[in-house]
């Protein structure tokens, strides 16, 4: 059963690396080229679609890391499952003290400071769930 909790959780954070890498250097910077015209119409699609998207992914990935750390697979060092749960506090600290506060800022239309700091500070969560990504993976391939 651990091995299984195991291979959701690292397929859960292999997603949010993928997503959030994505989000980091494609999607974020071209918020600035919407236009202030369509821009909280475009922002308000953005965070509803990207909440369906992103959540449930977060939800199963912060579960089956607390799992880990009541059961994890014997091939697993003990201190793994606590230092990827570190990582995930720092990216759900993130999005919901840093991140979501600025896309708050951005609802009613673009600024370019808010703009710059989400930009700027995704970069912790985008290097936080790369760590896991990694952290995840070498333990993987060591159990192999």
């Amino acid at each position: 059963m651990a091995l299984t909790v195991f291979q959701i959780h690292l397929a859960a954070t292999w997603f949010m690396v993928g997503l959030i890498w994505f989000v980091q250097v494609v999607h974020y910077p071209q918020f600035d080229g919407v236009g202030t015209a369509g821009f909280a119409v475009y922002h308000r699609r953005h965070t509803q679609r990207t909440t369906w998207v992103v959540l449930p992914v977060m939800l199963v990935e912060l579960a089956s890391g607390i799992s880990l750390c009541i059961a994890r697979p014997a091939s697993m060092p003990y201190w793994v499952p606590w230092a990827g749960l570190l990582l995930l506090v720092v990216t759900w600290s993130v999005t919901f003290l840093i991140s979501v506060p600025r896309h708050n800022e951005l609802v009613s239309g673009f600024s370019e400071a808010s703009h710059r700091s989400l930009c700027r500070t995704n970069w912790i969560r985008t290097i936080a769930w790369t760590a896991r990504g990694i952290l995840l993976s070498a333990v993987a391939m060591l159990a192999a």
